[in-house]
């Protein structure tokens, strides 16, 4: 449903030539200075800017976004109605998104406003007020309105660049809540359950491995003498978990009962460990839990590895929560492979591909080896098949190809430089000792793979030259690699060229590297 009080500017051009002077809500300006996209994927509609450059969007279900020409976003209301109250009520906004900004600072804004262009600015804010039915609001309560709105713009509301993929920058420097405080939130309420003894509490933690793993993060930060009997019932239910991502868990629960130091607590912590435990650390399990837990755990979340609470966000259903974290966490990150790949791993489990690509790129590009551009750069083509760019994959894999020393065709001169550094296609390097032996390595079947799967790609998005192209390497890649690695790729195989012999005959000339 269309907001009142827009669907009413766009319909009287007066009305809204006085919210454009001085409020500064121009219809008039609804074009912002690049694409941009909302990272969760919901609706975004322009429909106003300001004199500085920035744009007021109308988010899917209402909410009104605002980014700067600076590269700067914040939420302001969940409707143009609430974000028209700020604007009207306090002019001068922009200037107050900070947390010491109050009353007597707005008030000698809008003093040089009068002074300078609108010496009128009370009637008018009185005159569009009415005619907007906007209630009037004290300047204490617009401001705290603002931060409040302004403190909410991530998860739901992270604005992306739409080429680069990156964020818009929060608006102001208000103080946000922690994203470990907020995951942690449902542990801790468990937890204070636990302690009272409720039975249902122990029913509903032992059979649900994600707010367990909250619980024993809550039982981390919280520690208490009486807590042990608990911590046993925590480490029983982790050792008995099948799931291999709660691993982490079942350690630091080990950690917390041997923190106790009590000997008969030392088979359970052995077997939680699988049997890492030796046999002077087994005499002493109050030494050596203290040694883990300065090592690997500690009190302080806010010191904790932030893939921890960003894993923990995302099992607990909270994908944008997530994915505001991932993306804040991979704009702010250098050239660091590691902490890279595992950005693209999260990207990737959370169902972000196309971050996880943006994440991958960088990977690809720190590579100093044939071998490592090989493998780094087939994951990207995997991330980036998965994201719809069947271009960019096929450019991705010609640069594989051209690592591991396989002759063949790669991009054309024409196509678009990938900003990644796989190797000049003109000129192939030598592949290094170890990238020469791909073929009898696992790094073979997974080339292949993502040849026949891109093939598959191409043919159910209507492309069958570029699936007749990727065949074409396909079945190289087929006559080259072990037999051990074929055999694993099952059906793979035949469903690829079963699906390119069913091709109409009549395609013109190959042009895979175009869409």
């Amino acid at each position: 449903m269309a907001d009142r009080v827009l669907e009413l500017l766009r319909q009287r051009p007066g009305l809204a030539q006085q919210a454009a002077f001085p409020f500064d809500f121009d219809l008039g300006r609804a074009e912002h200075g690049e694409d941009v996209l909302l990272a969760s994927g919901a609706a975004l509609e322009p429909v106003a800017g300001d004199d500085t450059g920035g744009t007021f969007f109308v988010c899917a279900g209402g909410p009104v976004l605002y980014a700067s020409s600076e590269g700067e976003a914040g939420l302001l209301g969940d409707t143009v109605s609430d974000a028209l109250e700020i604007v009207v009520g306090l002019p001068a906004w922009r200037d107050l998104v900070h947390p010491a900004a109050g009353p007597a600072l707005a008030r000698e804004l809008e003093d040089d406003m009068r002074s300078s262009y609108a010496p009128d600015l009370d009637d008018r804010r009185k005159r569009l007020r009415a005619e907007l039915g906007l209630p009037e609001r004290s300047c204490a309560e617009l401001l705290a309105r603002l931060h409040t709105a302004l403190s909410r713009t991530d998860p739901d509301h992270v604005l992306l660049n739409a080429h680069e993929l990156s964020a818009y920058e929060l608006l102001g420097t208000l103080p946000r809540t922690p994203l470990w405080d907020v995951v942690l939130a449902p542990g801790r309420a468990a937890l204070g359950r636990l302690r009272s003894g409720g039975t249902d509490a122990r029913d509903s933690v032992a059979t649900d491995p994600v707010l367990r793993a909250g619980v024993l993060r809550a039982a981390q930060y919280d520690r208490r003498e009486t807590d042990l009997p608990l911590l046993r019932f925590l480490l029983r239910c982790e050792t008995a978990a099948a799931d291999g991502e709660l691993f982490r868990e079942r350690w630091l629960a080990a950690v917390l009962v041997g923190l106790h130091g009590r000997e008969e607590d030392v088979p359970l912590i052995r077997e939680a460990r699988g049997g890492a435990l030796r046999d002077e650390e087994a005499a002493k399990p109050a030494a050596w839990a203290a040694a883990e837990d300065a090592a690997h755990h500690g009190q302080d979340p806010a010191t904790e590895d932030e893939f921890i609470w960003t894993g923990l966000a995302r099992r607990q259903g909270r994908t944008e929560l997530a994915r505001a974290a991932l993306i804040r966490m991979l704009d702010d990150t250098g050239p660091d492979a590691k902490r890279l790949t595992s950005l693209a791993r999260e990207f990737e489990a959370l169902g972000d591909h196309a971050q996880a690509a943006r994440s991958q790129r960088n990977v690809v590009a720190l590579q100093d080896t044939a071998w490592d551009r090989a493998v780094t750069g087939s994951v990207l083509a995997r991330l980036e098949r998965r994201t719809g760019d069947l271009n960019a994959a096929w450019r991705t894999l010609g640069r594989v190809r051209t690592a591991i020393g396989l002759d063949g065709p790669v991009s054309r001169p024409g196509d678009r430089q990938l900003a990644l550094d796989l190797g000049p296609a003109s000129e192939p390097p030598a592949p290094d000792a170890c990238a020469a032996q791909w073929h009898r390595r696992g790094l073979g079947r997974v080339i292949t793979e993502q040849h026949l799967e891109l093939v598959l790609a191409a043919i159910e998005a209507g492309r069958p030259e570029l699936a007749r192209e990727a065949m074409s390497h396909g079945k190289v890649l087929l006559r080259t690699i072990d037999k051990q690695f074929r055999r694993s790729l099952g059906e793979l195989p035949a469903q690829a060229k079963w699906a390119v012999a069913a091709l109409p005959n009549d395609a013109g000339p190959a042009q895979a590297g175009t869409g």
